[in-house]
Formats: C-alpha cells, sequence, structure tokens
C-alpha cells in the first residue's frame, strides 16, 4: 500500500484508504509588497518507497539555494516530516533546530502515526544567503519496524524550507503562507482565505507534498476552484505528486514534491477565496502549507486616534489622528474622507491631504463641536474612507479595520458651595483681622475635589502662586477685600471668591485719666473710636453740667484741657469726676453713648 503525505507548502501528507486526524489548514502569514517566494528542500528516502525498496531513510540530505541579484530573504520557515510520532530536534547546518509547532496525522484502520513540524529559520538563511544548506539528525528508524510501515509502503523522510523574498523589481503581490495538517479520504477539500485578486496576471500556487508515487495515478487530481492544474511533463494531470521538485526539475525526489503551478486562468479577479481539492482513488492526504502568490496592488488605509485634547467647561474637542497604509501593496492617494461620528451619529468630514507610501503615514488634526444634544460619556468614531454615507472611495486589501474610537467625558471644573462674606470689627479705614480657617471645608461641595488654598488675587489663584499663608489672623488694611480659592478635581480648576467685610464695633472707653506725664492714662482713650467712627463728636461735662471741651475724629484726646465754658488754671481742669456724652453719628448707633471718667494730675 502506498501513501502520500503532500507538504504543499502546504505539506501534503496522503495516506490509504482508511479515515486520519489532524488540524485543519488555515491562514498562518501574509505578505504585502514586492514578494515572491521559491522552495528548497530534499528527501531522505533513497528510493521511491514500495516494492524492492530496501527501507534505508537516511538522517541527513542537502538542497542548493541561490539568492538571486536584488532578493533580499524576508523569510524563512523549514517544515521536516516522516513516518512515527516525530523527531522534533533536527540541525540546519550544524544549528539546533528544535520545533516551535508540530503537527501530527493517524491513520485510524492502522493507528499508524505521521508527522510534521515547523520552525522559523529566518535568521539563519538571512546570515548564510546563497549556499548549500543541509538538514541533519532527523532520525525516524526507530519507528519503521513498529508499524510495519516498510511493508505497507509508507516510510519516508524529508525537509523543505519555504522562502519568501523581496525584491524593488516585483510588481506588488499579496503572498499567504498556510498550514495545519488535515486529512481525507478519496477527495481533500481546502478553502484558501483571506484572498484579494486584483489581477491575475503571475498568480501562482506552491505545494510541499510527501509520499507522492511516480507509479500510482489512481483517479489523482489536483484541481484549483474546479480546474485542473499541471505541469507537464513533471506534474501530469492524473499524477501531480510523484516526486518531483518544478523548481529544479528533479524527477527522483523520492515521495516528496515540490511544485509551484501558474493559476493565472484558474482564480479570476475580485476573488477572496478559492478551493483547492485533491482525489486520490488510492491514497490518503494529509495537508501542512500551501502558498499563493496573487497580484494585488492596493492600499489599506487604517486611523488611530493619537490624542485627545479638552479644555474644561467646553464643548469643544481638538483631536489628533493618524492614517496609516501599513502592509499594503500600493499607494493610498490623497483625499480619501474620513467620517467622524459622535454614538452613531455622522458629525463631520475631513480628508487626507496627500498621498500616503506603503508602509507611510499622515497625521493631522481635527476640531470638533460636540452638539448640545450629545450626552456625556459618549464614543467618538473615526473611520477612514468612509463619506459619511458608509460608503467609500478606495478599494482595499482589507475593507473591515478602518475605524478607531475613543469613549469621551467631558472635563468639568469642580463645583462649590458660595460663601457668605467674613465680616470683622473695623480696625480704622475699613481695615481689620479675618479668621477664615474653616472656609476650605464650607467650599467644598464634592468631598473628592481638592482645596488648593486661598490668594489675595486672581491672577496668583490661575497660577497657583503666593499663597495666603496666615489664614487665623490675616490682616486686611481695606475692606472690603476679595479673597480667591482655587479648588481641583483630576483634570481642572476653578476659582471661586469670598469678601472680607468690617462693620463699626461698639467702642470701649477707659475712663481714669492721670495727666501727669508719664505716658499711661494721660489722656481720654476710647478705643475703636479714631479712624472708624469718622464723624463722632465727644462732650466733656463738669459735675455741674457744664460743657468744658469737645472733639472729634481730628483732634487730639482729651487731657483735661478746657475749650469750652469756663476756664481756669490755664485752662487745666481740676481733677475729681467729668462726665462724657459720645455722639458716634453711625446709623447702627443712633443714641449717643454717655458714662462718667475720673480726671486727676
Amino acid at each position: 500500500m502506498n501513501l502520500k503525505l503532500l507538504f504543499i507548502v502546504f505539506s501534503i501528507i496522503f495516506f490509504n484508504f482508511c479515515s486520519t486526524y489532524g488540524q485543519t489548514v488555515s491562514l498562518y502569514n501574509q505578505f504585502n509588497g514586492r514578494f515572491d517566494f521559491t522552495f528548497i528542500g530534499n528527501t531522505m528516502n533513497v528510493q521511491e518507497n514500495g516494492a524492492n525498496d530496501p527501507c534505508v531513510i537516511l538522517t541527513s540530505s542537502s538542497a542548493n539555494f541561490t539568492l538571486n541579484t536584488g532578493d533580499v530573504v524576508e523569510s524563512a520557515y523549514l517544515y521536516w516530516a516522516g513516518s512515527g510520532t516525530g523527531d522534533f530536534n533536527v540541525n540546519l547546518n550544524g544549528n539546533p533546530i528544535v520545533a516551535e509547532r508540530n503537527f501530527d496525522l493517524i491513520l485510524a484502520s492502522s493507528g499508524m502515526p505521521f508527522f510534521s513540524a515547523f520552525a522559523n529559520v529566518t535568521s539563519i538563511v538571512q546570515s548564510t544567503g546563497t549556499a548549500d544548506y543541509t538538514l541533519s539528525n532527523l532520525d525516524v528508524s526507530s519507528f519503521l519496524n513498529v508499524n510495519d510501515y516498510c511493508n505497507n509502503g509508507t516510510n519516508f523522510a524529508g525537509w523543505a524550507i519555504v522562502i519568501v523574498y523581496k525584491n524593488d523589481a516585483l510588481p506588488l503581490n499579496q503572498l499567504n503562507v498556510y498550514d495545519g495538517l488535515q486529512n481525507v479520504p478519496s477527495v481533500l477539500s481546502i478553502n484558501l482565505n483571506s484572498l484579494n485578486v486584483i489581477d491575475n496576471a503571475d498568480a501562482k500556487i506552491g505545494f510541499v507534498a510527501w509520499e507522492g508515487d511516480r507509479n500510482i495515478a489512481v483517479n489523482e487530481t489536483l484541481t484549483i476552484n474546479g480546474n485542473p492544474i499541471s505541469n507537464p511533463p513533471l506534474n501530469p494531470v492524473n499524477n501531480a505528486f510523484n516526486g518531483t521538485n518544478s523548481i529544479t526539475g528533479s524527477s527522483t525526489l523520492y515521495n516528496m514534491d515540490l511544485d509551484i503551478y501558474d493559476i493565472e486562468n484558474n482564480i479570476a479577479i475580485g476573488d477572496t477565496s478559492a478551493i483547492i481539492q485533491l482525489t486520490s482513488g488510492q491514497d490518503f492526504v494529509m495537508i501542512n502549507t500551501v502558498v499563493t502568490k496573487l497580484n494585488s496592488q492596493l492600499a489599506d488605509a487604517t486611523i488611530s486616534i493619537d490624542a485627545i485634547n479638552q479644555e474644561c467647561n467646553s464643548r469643544t474637542i481638538v483631536v489628533d489622528f493618524t492614517v496609516y497604509n501599513n502592509f499594503s501593496t500600493n499607494e493610498l492617494p490623497s483625499g480619501v474622507p474620513i467620517a467622524v461620528y459622535i454614538n452613531g451619529q455622522f458629525i463631520q468630514y475631513t480628508e487626507t491631504i496627500l498621498p500616503i507610501p506603503i508602509d507611510g503615514s499622515w497625521s493631522s488634526q481635527v476640531t470638533i463641536t460636540i452638539p448640545d444634544s450629545i450626552p456625556d460619556g459618549f464614543t467618538l468614531q473615526f473611520v477612514v474612507d468612509d463619506d459619511g454615507t458608509g460608503v467609500g472611495i478606495v478599494t482595499e486589501l482589507l475593507e473591515n479595520n478602518n475605524t478607531d474610537e475613543a469613549i469621551i467625558t467631558f472635563l468639568n471644573s469642580p463645583t462649590y458651595n458660595d460663601l457668605q462674606p467674613l465680616v470683622s470689627c473695623n480696625e480704622g479705614l475699613t481695615s481689620g483681622t479675618f479668621n477664615f480657617l474653616n472656609y476650605d471645608e464650607l467650599v467644598l461641595a464634592n468631598t473628592n475635589d481638592i482645596f488648593i488654598g486661598y490668594y489675595e488675587t486672581a491672577l496668583d489663584a490661575e497660577n497657583n502662586v503666593n499663597q495666603i499663608l496666615n489664614t487665623t489672623n490675616y490682616f486686611s488694611n481695606f475692606t472690603p477685600r476679595e479673597i480667591f480659592i482655587r479648588i481641583e478635581n483630576e483634570n481642572c480648576f476653578i476659582i471661586t471668591s469670598f469678601l472680607l467685610t468690617v462693620e463699626n464695633c461698639p467702642p470701649i472707653v477707659y475712663n481714669y485719666i492721670s495727666a501727669n506725664g508719664d505716658g499711661i492714662n494721660d489722656a481720654f482713650f476710647i478705643e475703636g473710636l479714631r479712624d472708624i467712627f469718622v464723624n463722632f463728636e465727644l462732650e466733656i461735662y463738669n459735675r455741674w453740667g457744664r460743657k468744658v471741651w469737645t472733639g472729634n475724629n481730628n483732634t487730639d484726646d482729651w487731657n483735661g484741657f478746657s475749650n469750652k465754658g469756663y476756664r481756669f488754671d490755664d485752662n487745666n481742669s481740676p481733677k475729681g469726676t467729668f462726665y462724657y456724652v459720645l455722639h458716634l453719628n453711625d446709623i447702627n448707633y443712633p443714641e449717643p453713648l454717655n458714662g462718667y471718667l475720673y480726671f486727676t494730675k
């Protein structure tokens, strides 16, 4: 019984007439740009397995890779496969290689296992370049007798490297690498998605296949989208996998195929997927990898919201954004529309003003005024290649990656409680001393907000400089005076204020005079009178009710000197008891203050 293990860059593995189990082939990597691909590799079989096979599997073999002028290796993926449960530690040009991923398949009827392994060897191929490559230390000999692979004609081992290279002389292409491990009974179908066919010129598909037999061609076909493909004479339409290498022209790649097919006439412009189908009347197939190359000169616009600049208490925002043309195969033209949505509602339109090259970007800024109908906590959405109706003007590699969004909350200043004026006694000419320590608690309307400080000017509060430090005994030489307060939250600050005012408090009378010139009680002193009750009138009467002195804010304090009525002894009053009448002439004190005082010398 013969088995074809097909390593189709998709590595394809075939088995005989019994169900098998593996992993679904799917897209592994995509390259967009001036890329192409090739294969190198070799079998470990000394001859085609089956009849007269000595059942000898080598542990090493070599293949040549030639890097042409202008070619630059982008990626190199090593696949190796064989009979058994797997050997996942090998060497490439003496470099130890450990499998990064591995795939397994079991033939259900016999329980016979087969394996394939993967490693990224890009750095090795990039540094080595044109050279012979030798894979060694791949040993499946211990597995061959366990399940009688040799008598079943399923003993094999081999390796291949899928090499993706770029060259500035190439057209812009989209290159897809798929891998996995699938199985079929008599028919195997694989859906290759993520294609974007713009031009089918020079379209190619490549396969790496194991276990292909030159002498078995029983109902064997390979089709793409229902169309049989072939490379005669190496790969006839009825025997696609037959131990050949279409890159080198070899027909002695025993039980292994490295084949690349032209598919210009088998895929149509506009296709986004393709169906690969393999049929065989004798062998089963397992698939690891397939490579497609399609001419695809397309831009791919994406957008990012980079920064949202907001001002406190404003519904106007300034948004920094960037439009990218990454992973594309063509320039993004100027004039590509950009729609701005808020909560799904179209708000305004802008557009790119410069062409964006492949892998390039363009940054700009837009000012947006949020309508009053939009509530706080809205979703801002930028969509590139959208004219505001969901319609674009550019055909892109991907049409579902054109959006970026952010949730926006308005920046609101803290709220505060209005503060009543703080009143103190007039200390003269509207000056006063104040204690406003507890106002920092009274002003906060939200306990999450932060009181910052008190300031004498609004400018100091704005700049948060020159804070008032003495808040318990603050002297102001004039009133009314505005004191400013700064309050902050995590985004904004606000300035509020309160007034310092004074009132004329009742004066305090000291009613003892000793006019002896010792500097103590030498005159009649009334505290809280002068420069406060500026229109006061003071009258002094002797014990007989005769007025002996009058004064006001512009005269000196009374020291016993008489300036009214009968006077003697150089106008000095005799010692004794006198009476005062104090007219404050203040609306809050309509009645005069009066009392007695004692005068002595």
